[in-house]
This record gives structure tokens, C-alpha cells and sequence, in this order.
């Protein structure tokens, strides 16, 4: 650590000297329980995320980390924790479901004050378990080590992950693999699912306190308020809406948006069959469990929205006693996504595209790209990464991204449109403005096949792929000279990737 960010971040400390402050432990049990982690025989670490360990004040080399990160061994005064919570899986209420394998063992305050949650996942059963063992795997645990970390790298709000651990111990799929446990990191894991359970349960009274905790904690601008139930739920919605602008301006498909699955937060939370694409489709599921379709790229809008509406009808009773009044409140509160919703992505697209101003006609201008994408099955991140090379002081074709498109005469003619908006506006500094589209336009994504290579090596003992992978997707945006073949397109034989639940 260089001297000025040892004084941004103070020195690292053993892990019993940083403070604990367990105001999410302190809750009361209905909530949460407590329960310890099953031992993990043999562990490995994988990849220890340092950078994120020194902003977390986190001393590298105490020797009890492993042990503790593996979960072999308590954090030092503090009693683990699981939730409980509810949720809509596939817009089906499922009204018991709960942290089945994962364990909060840890709330700290990071050298700037800020407080996060350190939780366990892998780390065995629950009283949420529902028979499952609680074990998380090697593939599925390497997959969300390292989209954690390129999400945070791109901007996009998400949980993180400090380290990854694995273990011999065989556990049962779909195949039988071998277990691992990664340590997330997050300000907070509420998710919308814990306000349902109370909720649909009857029990009203339960939501003001672990409302009023998630203020306190995360809105506290909010506190003291008559009213801070309904502006804390706009804030909730808008974070929503902004965050899923993220994920389609990225070509990013969570897989399984269920209420349980969304932060109330509004952080990229529980990295399942998740994928970015690489041909573009509007209606790619990158799921093969989720056989209606139902959470589509195209339909993650929606689905966004349907969620905060389950969680707008569980907040209800502490809006208003009336119940005109409260539903008059949540109808409002739920208009508010749209809006946001389409502000938010329209503004991505526009940087996107290099436009400094948002002008009428620009909705169509991006909706006519994607549809010749589409139509092309094109490499979504390619396609807009290569589009900074579009000039406004010459009408030649647009070498490069035009290679990408299935009709190139189709695209020449969306590129003399989009050249005409961008000399409406005076931008026609082209070196300016593609350096501008090159650091909202990411070279480089966790494409399924590089996640692959990544766990087949892992799997045979070999992690340097993970650790390659981790330094790559912490530079997103950067030239990275040598490593031009992690922007390509997949080979035609790892087009086709299924991922599942189980994953």
C-alpha cells in the first residue's frame, strides 16, 4: 500500500482489533438465526481479494483469516446470523425461504466510517435449508467471485466478494462437484423478500423495526420523518429502476430476478445463471431453468418493476392507516419507476453513443441500433466498444463495428443518421468523444466461456485464470495490450453456454 492510501484507509489491523458495530445482529430473532458455519475440511484459497481487504482495513496476513473465511473458525465476538425472508420465484409466492447456505459472520466500519455486512456463503445448513446441504460449489462460487468484482469495476452497484476458498468435499448437483465457500461483502443483505415474509405472514408490526434499521443505517437523511416510510420507498424504486438501466446498457441478464433476489438497496444481489451477452438477442434468457422466458433481457424492465410492487403492497400498512390513503401512496410511489427507468437508460444509450445532450428522437435512434443488432446476432460489447471509431469529418464506413453487423447496408444507413446527431450538437471532436464512449463502453466482460476456463483450471487445481481474470475485469474500460483475445467473441463451440439454477 503506497503512503497516501495508507492514510486515506488507515493502517490494516488484525481482525479483533477492527471495529465491530452489529446493528443487523442486534435485531431481534425474529429476523435472523443464529447459527455457526460447518466446518470445511481441506481449504484452499483461490483468490484473496486484497484491494477490497485494505479498504476494508483488513490485515492480509493475520493468520486467523483462513480459518474464519472458510469457516472453520468464529469472527472474533460476533455470533453468525441467517435470515429469514419470503419471495415470488418466477412470479410464484413462496412463503418460507431464507438464507438456506449463507451466514452473516461480521458487521465492521471500514476506515471511512462506513459500515458493511461480511457473509458466508457455502458455509453449510441453515434452519433455512429446506434439506439442502448449504454447500455452495466451485463453478457456481468462481462465476459469482469474479462478475461481483467486474460489476463493481464497470460502476454498476453490487454485493463483492473478498475471498474464495474451496474444498476436496465432494457435493451433489446435477453432477457431483466439490465445495467452496466466497465471504461477500455489502453494506447491507435486506432484501425485498424480508419485508414480504412479515407481511404475508400477519404480522404487520415486524416491518416498522427492520424498516427503520435499513433508514437508520442507509437513509439516514430520512430519519425522524413522518413520512420516511413512503420517500425511503421512492429512493427503493429509483435505485431499482437506475440500477436495471445498468444492467441493459451493459447487455447484462441476472437469470433469476425472484423478490428474494433484489437488495433493498438496490445492488446486483445473488449471482446465479446470470450473463452478458455476446450475440445480441432483445429476448436472450441466459437461464435454460427458466423455461417461460420470464426473466428475458428484454422483460427485466418490467420484471423490475413488477418486484417493487410486491414490495410497495408489504409496505402498505405503515404508510397510512387508511387504506385509500396507503394505496394512493404506493400507486404513486410505483409510477415513479417508469420515469426513472427510462431517464436512466436513455441517458446510459446516449453516452453510449457519445452524445452530450439527451434530444428528441434519440429513443429511436438507439432502438434502430439494437434492432439491427438483433437482426444480426451481433457481439453486443464489441459492437459498441468499436463504434467510437465512427467519424464525423469523413463519410467513409465504419470500419470495424460495420464487420460486426449482418446487414451492412442497413447499417451505413443508421450511421449517416447517427453522424447527422452528432454534428447537430457540434460534436465533432472525434478523438474527445471517443475517448468518452471508450469509458462508458467496456472492452472487456466476464463472457461465459472465460468463466468457464477459468473454473475448468480451478477444478484441476490450477487458479491462475482466476487471478488473471480478476486483473483484467478490474480495468474494464483500459486498453490491456497482450490480452486482446479475452474481447473476442466466443468460438462457435462455447456459443452456446446453458446455465442453470443450479449454477
Amino acid at each position: 500500500m503506497r503512503p497516501q492510501e495508507a492514510l486515506l484507509h488507515g493502517a490494516p489491523k488484525p481482525l479483533e482489533q477492527l471495529p465491530l458495530d452489529p446493528c443487523y445482529a442486534g435485531l431481534s430473532d425474529v429476523y435472523h438465526t443464529v447459527v455457526s458455519p460447518t466446518p470445511l475440511p481441506h481449504p484452499r484459497v483461490v483468490h484473496f481479494n486484497a484491494a477490497l481487504a485494505a479498504e476494508l482495513g483488513i490485515d492480509a496476513g493475520d493468520q486467523a483469516l483462513v480459518d474464519i473465511l472458510s469457516g472453520n473458525r468464529p469472527w472474533p465476538d460476533y455470533a453468525p446470523v441467517a435470515s429469514v425472508y419470503a419471495g415470488h420465484q418466477f412470479g410464484a409466492w413462496v412463503s418460507q425461504l431464507g438464507d438456506g447456505r449463507a451466514l452473516t459472520i461480521a458487521e465492521i466500519r471500514k476506515p471511512d466510517g462506513e459500515r458493511v455486512e461480511l457473509q458466508l456463503k457455502g458455509a453449510g445448513p441453515t434452519p433455512y435449508s429446506r434439506g439442502s446441504d448449504g454447500r455452495a460449489v466451485l463453478r457456481s462460487s468462481i462465476r459469482e467471485y469474479l462478475c461481483s468484482e467486474a460489476m463493481h469495476a464497470l460502476g454498476i452497484p453490487t454485493t463483492r466478494c473478498l475471498s474464495l476458498v474451496a474444498s476436496p468435499q465432494p457435493v451433489q448437483r446435477e453432477t457431483l462437484e466439490t465445495a467452496a465457500v466466497v465471504c461477500r461483502v455489502a453494506p447491507s443483505f435486506v432484501r425485498f423478500g424480508q419485508f414480504e415474509f412479515f407481511y404475508h405472514r400477519g404480522q404487520p408490526e415486524q416491518l416498522a423495526p427492520l424498516a427503520d434499521h435499513v433508514i437508520a443505517q442507509h437513509f439516514p437523511h430520512l430519519c425522524g420523518r413522518p413520512d420516511r416510510y413512503a420517500r425511503w420507498l421512492e429512493e427503493v424504486v429509483d435505485r431499482t429502476a437506475q440500477l436495471i438501466a445498468q444492467w441493459q446498457t451493459v447487455g447484462f441478464c441476472h437469470g433469476v430476478m425472484n423478490t428474494d433476489n433484489f437488495s433493498i438497496l438496490g445492488l446486483t444481489l445473488d449471482y446465479g445463471p446470470f450473463g452478458f451477452m455476446d450475440a445480441f438477442r432483445q429476448h436472450h434468457v441466459c437461464n435454460h431453468s427458466d423455461y417461460e422466458g420470464r426473466y428475458g433481457y428484454d422483460s427485466q424492465p418490467l420484471i423490475g418493476q413488477w418486484n417493487c410492487s410486491r414490495l410497495l403492497q408489504a409496505m402498505q400498512p405503515l404508510l397510512s392507516d387508511d387504506q385509500d390513503e396507503a394505496a394512493a401512496i404506493v400507486t404513486a410511489i410505483y409510477e415513479r419507476y417508469s420515469a426513472t427507468y427510462s431517464r436512466a437508460a436513455l441517458r446510459r444509450w446516449a453516452d453510449k453513443l457519445g452524445l452530450i445532450e439527451v434530444r428528441d428522437g434519440d429513443t429511436r435512434l438507439v432502438s434502430q441500433l439494437l434492432t439491427l443488432l438483433h437482426h444480426g446476432k451481433s457481439d453486443f460489447t464489441r459492437s459498441f466498444r468499436l463504434l467510437s471509431r465512427v467519424r464525423t469529418d469523413s463519410d467513409a464506413p465504419a470500419v470495424g463495428v460495420r464487420e460486426e453487423m449482418a446487414d451492412p447496408a442497413a447499417f451505413d444507413a443508421w450511421v449517416a443518421s447517427y453522424r447527422a446527431r452528432l454534428r447537430a450538437e457540434q460534436n465533432t471532436d472525434d478523438a474527445a468523444r471517443a475517448v468518452r464512449m471508450d469509458r462508458v463502453n467496456p472492452k472487456y466482460v466476464l463472457r461465459n466461456h472465460l468463466a468457464q476456463a477459468a473454473i475448468e483450471r480451478a477444478l484441476d487445481g490450477d487458479d491462475s485464470e482466476v487471478a488473471t481474470l480478476m486483473r483484467l475485469l478490474g480495468r474494464p474500460y483500459d486498453e490491456q495490450p497482450g490480452m486482446e483475445r479475452y474481447a473476442a467473441a466466443p468460438p462457435d463451440e462455447l456459443r452456446h453456454l446453458e446455465i442453470s439454477c443450479s449454477s
